[in-house]
């Protein structure tokens, strides 16, 4: 087989699995990577590169698997544009937390998002009690959005911090 060939089909294959792991190992919040991730994405990194290129540590080499990984992600921006059934694989959804002040205590569970949390994204929308809140939303950048249906609404953001759950630190 012609050797970047092999590295165009390695460099697929490792694409595909790479953004099935993702998707099925449930992380929502790429956007907010803490300390253990990146470590984690580093090493998979170079995990993986040997697999794409094999023993080719060439110039050339190196650019057929960038292009191939460039390529493929084209391609699949395009398919999840066309595709509502893989977009909705790929892609995760706004999750609703609170609805006319009632909270949904199965999705914040779920999603692992505590009182507190939820307390201080309200904080920093301005609102005091949740029977003030007429949607909270779990965004799918992990931000949480407040609306109270009032007139005078401040426009805040609140980033929602990534709690490790084994020692209890913020990052």
């Amino acid at each position: 087989m012609n050797p970047y060939l092999d590295i165009a089909l390695r460099s697929l294959s490792v694409y595909l699995f790479m953004l099935v792991a993702i998707r099925l190992t449930g992380k929502k919040e790429l956007s907010q990577l803490n300390t253990i991730d990146v470590v984690l994405i580093l090493l998979i990194s170079n995990a993986v590169q040997n697999a794409m290129v094999g023993n080719n540590t060439s110039l050339l080499g190196g650019i057929i698997a960038a292009a191939v990984l460039f390529i493929l992600n084209y391609i699949l921006k395009k398919i999840t544009f066309s595709s509502k059934k893989i977009s909705e694989f790929i892609f995760q959804h706004p999750e609703i937390l609170i609805h006319n002040g009632k909270l949904n205590f199965d999705k914040l569970s779920h999603l692992g998002i505590s009182d507190e949390e939820l307390k201080e994204a309200m904080r920093e929308h301005g609102v005091e009690y949740y029977k003030d809140v007429k949607l909270a939303i779990f965004e799918v950048d992990g931000n949480i959005s407040i609306i109270t249906g009032e007139s005078n609404l401040k426009q805040t953001h609140f980033k929602r911090k990534k709690i490790h759950k084994t020692l209890g630190l913020n990052s």
